[in-house]
């Protein structure tokens, strides 16, 4: 396994702060809680474990590497920060769960011509068992390398996840696989904040409630229709809260679906609008910031920017147009009247 200096380089989980910081600049994605994360459960272990019993649990180990001694991290912050690195960077996601696949993770990514890992039963001498199928998406002959595809995910996720960035993440006039992370949240100071956290909880009551707080990707073009779900409901108000009420508790989240009224479907355009400029904004101020040489770990924060800046134009242009257009859309109103059948001129007869 790479060794913790070798992995300061290969992982960004690994990186100094300042490399870190440029990183969450150029990426959507909340890089810092991940750190975060890290940390907070390494204190925990260490208030509830490793402090407790250093003997069984040590902050460094000796190892023997070549002809030297060589003293690494072990049961402490950096320790874990090191471990978590190499889990991330060797598991994948399969049956459900993350996994470490002892020799499979050896296979390296291939954007084409590969599939993912895939779970289910092998054949054994006293049955079967569970297993992991890697296949390879093309005829090989003997001595040729066997890769497999890292699965579906963004720059910043191939970046965090695996220490690099394919050539499919990257910026391109054809498009390739750029994504962008936005956040949106229900407004702490909205009056109806709290009926709109019990439908957000009524919604998914069989399964672990909706947070006020929610992320999207952003591919560029139309986009996900969850999105606008969550942010119609996350601006209703004005003559449109009537719906907040207890009689429509069981449809309100289906009504979010489609749009509601012009007014809040021009709040929801300009959420979007408005987060997609600020991250670019953010974007900006880190390429001005840059040198013309960069190393090799801010050129692959260069490559997730680019990316991600790409994702974000391309929606932003494709939301700008959409709220230029919202006298087009159908709202509540038209289709209830439509419904009852009341959308057609009435004749001195009716």
């Amino acid at each position: 396994l790479p060794s913790p200096e070798e992995m300061s380089n290969l992982h960004p989980l690994m990186w100094d702060e300042d490399d870190q910081e440029v990183l969450q600049s150029s990426s959507t994605k909340k890089i810092y809680r991940i750190m975060d994360d890290i940390e907070d459960d390494s204190s925990w272990l260490d208030e509830n474990a490793w402090s407790l019993d250093r003997e069984t649990f040590p902050e460094t180990i000796k190892l023997q590497i070549g002809d030297s001694i060589e003293e690494r991290q072990c049961f402490s912050t950096e320790g874990f920060r090191y471990a978590v690195s190499l889990v991330r960077s060797r598991s994948f996601f399969v049956d459900g769960s993350l996994r470490l696949l002892p020799y499979l993770d050896y296979a390296n990514h291939d954007d084409f011509d590969s599939f993912e890992l895939v779970g289910g039963g092998i054949g054994m001498l006293w049955g079967s068992a569970k297993g992991a199928l890697l296949k390879s998406g093309k005829s090989l002959r003997e001595g040729d390398e066997v890769c497999i595809s890292y699965g579906p995910k963004g720059g910043a996720d191939y970046l965090l996840d695996h220490g690099f960035v394919p050539p499919m993440c990257k910026a391109s006039s054809t498009g390739g696989a750029v994504t962008s992370e936005l956040t949106f949240e229900v407004d702490d100071t909205d009056r109806f904040r709290d009926d709109k956290l019990d439908i957000l909880e009524y919604e998914t009551y069989d399964l672990a409630p909706m947070e006020p707080s929610q992320v999207f990707d952003v591919t560029g073009g139309r986009p996900d229709p969850a999105m606008y779900q969550f942010l119609r409901l996350a601006k209703l108000g004005g003559k449109d809260a009537f719906l907040l009420e207890s009689i429509f508790r069981k449809e309100v989240w289906g009504f979010m679906s489609v749009p509601v009224s012009e007014d809040n479907e021009r709040a929801a355009v300009t959420a979007v609008i408005d987060a997609c400029e600020n991250a670019l904004k953010e974007m900006d101020e880190i390429i001005d910031e840059e040198g013309s040489a960069l190393s090799p770990k801010l050129q692959l924060c260069a490559l997730v920017r680019g990316s991600e800046r790409q994702a974000l134009e391309r929606t932003l242009e494709y939301v700008t147009q959409e709220a230029e257009a919202l006298d087009l859309k159908e709202y509540y109103q038209e289709r209830r009247l439509k419904n009852l059948g009341l959308d057609s001129d009435w004749s001195p007869e009716d």
